[in-house]
């Protein structure tokens, strides 16, 4: 009983049964369509068969009297077709005809009408006589002389069709059960099977297993849309909760060793410390430390603040030629004091939807990043080229340094938070800058990428250009901003 609820209970078996009861609503319809259609037709039809047989009667009467009409009757009754006759006198008795057996009640209506009335009619089975019950459509009429003549047609033909009908209608609702069966099982072994695949999985991740994914059978259909678009989802809340990790692991190693500074620095001045100066000291070098783990919680505060955001939160049309040249304007006395140069390399108008201030704010940090660790090796002169290129619905902003560079295996890692590679422990940060720079690149729907200079280092933010221009000059966003902007 309980896999019969389970089964009664399920989206397939509610589905077929609302299929059977549609097809069979419908198939019934159709056939009662059909069926009293064509009644109507054939009935038509046999009334104005039964007409022309009145007129022909009426025409031998006229000519020949009884004796002729007798005659034509007896001829028209021998032919092996659905038409009855029967002429009757003023005392009921039959002179001309082949029905057997009839209601007197017909014969005593002799108004002319349209009647539908059962009658007998004899048949010969051999060397045997008998008499079959039949349906017909009849008229009857009162002739001079005190006669009645009644003419009419069989509707054994109707009845055939009928039947037919009938037996068509039986096997119809036999196929529409069987496509309902059929459909069951296809829901049920396919449907049903991919949907408690993807049940069983989500179990397996809501019990900690962040890894799983939902299966993809690879032909494309709504299932697998379902699938790749929650794998997605579930592939960015593992990157997330791995990142969770790694930042409590990260804060809590690299905050760990200021802490202890402070707390040894401290510690020494209360025990050793003689005068003023002493305490002094001891509270400026504390107070430097207390910065910088404000600065850490600042730069962290603002990767989550812009990993929060919605993807098209503070975005307008921005020229990323200008930006890039203000930031260059800024940084420029910076680079040429350490006896550099920064180059800002680009035709044209680069246009995009974005967020300008954050876009300047991932410039800075990548200029910085070129400033702190870019340096040659060799003792020449740091050269920074920020370059913007553009190609199809893409654009690309690189900045790139002549320094040592970073290896192709530790270019991915230090994407991450509070990643520092061994070289670089000697110089002031935190490990953060490229990490704000990847959390904007993702929230304009873009990429960080690191790659060889060659020399030198060049990261490279992949951004998405502005759409193009609709009829009458303003922008499809632009136009959303605005109406936004107003509202």
């Amino acid at each position: 009983m309980t896999a019969l609820a389970r089964l009664i209970r399920t989206t397939a078996f509610k589905l077929s049964l609302l299929y059977l009861a549609v097809f069979t609503a419908l198939s019934g319809f159709l056939l009662f369509s059909i069926s009293s259609n064509t009644n109507t037709l054939i009935t038509g039809q046999v009334v104005q068969t039964v007409d022309a047989e009145i007129e022909g009667l009426s025409d031998q009467f006229a000519r020949g009297g009884v004796r002729a009409l007798v005659s034509a009757i007896d001829a028209r009754a021998s032919r092996p077709d659905a038409s009855i006759y029967l002429l009757i006198d003023f005392a009921g008795n039959a002179l001309a005809g082949n029905i057997s057996r009839l209601p007197t009640t017909v014969l005593e209506e002799a108004d002319g009408g349209v009647r539908r009335v059962t009658y007998f009619r004899r048949e010969a089975d051999g060397e045997v006589n008998r008499e079959s019950e039949r349906q017909a459509v009849v008229r009857t009429f009162e002739i001079p002389g005190g006669f009645r003549l009644l003419v009419g047609r069989d509707l054994g033909e109707q009845q055939r069709f009928k039947e037919v009908l009938a037996g068509a209608m039986r096997v119809w609702l036999l196929v529409v059960l069987a496509m309902a069966g059929v459909s069951w099982l296809f829901v049920s072994r396919y449907v049903l099977r991919r949907i408690d695949a993807m049940a069983a999985t989500s179990n397996q991740i809501m019990e900690g297993n962040l890894s799983r994914r939902l299966p993809v059978a690879g032909n494309g259909d709504e299932f697998d849309r379902l699938a790749l678009s929650l794998n997605g989802m579930l592939e960015r809340i593992e990157q997330l909760m791995q990142g969770l990790r790694d930042v409590t692991d990260n804060i809590a190693h690299d905050l760990k060793t200021p802490l202890t500074r402070m707390r040894t620095r401290i510690e020494a001045a209360l025990r050793d410390g003689e005068t003023g100066a002493d305490y002094r000291q001891a509270m400026e070098e504390t107070l430097e430390d207390c910065d910088g783990l404000l600065r850490i919680f600042d730069a962290l505060l603002r990767i989550a603040r812009v990993e929060s955001m919605s993807p098209e939160a503070g975005h307008a049309h921005v020229d990323l030629k200008q930006v890039a040249l203000e930031v260059a304007d800024l940084y420029q006395p910076v680079v040429e004091d350490d006896g550099g140069s920064l180059t800002v390399v680009g035709d044209g108008e680069f246009q995009a939807l974005a967020n300008r201030e954050l876009v300047a704010q991932a410039l800075v940090n990548l200029i910085e990043n070129a400033l702190k660790y870019g340096q040659p090796e060799d003792g020449q002169p740091l050269a920074i080229t920020l370059k913007l290129e553009q190609e199809h619905d893409r654009i690309a902003i690189s900045v790139a340094d002549n320094g040592r560079g970073i290896e192709e295996k530790d270019r991915g890692r230090v994407l991450d938070r509070f990643v520092r590679l061994e070289e670089s422990r000697t110089e002031p940060g935190y490990g953060l800058g490229l990490s704000l720079v990847k959390a904007i690149a993702r929230l304009h729907g873009g990429s960080l990428a690191l790659g060889d200079a060659g020399p030198g280092l060049v990261a490279r933010i992949d951004l998405p250009a502005a759409q193009v221009d609709m009829p009458g000059g303003a922008r499809r966003d632009d136009r959303s901003r605005e109406a936004g902007s107003r509202s």
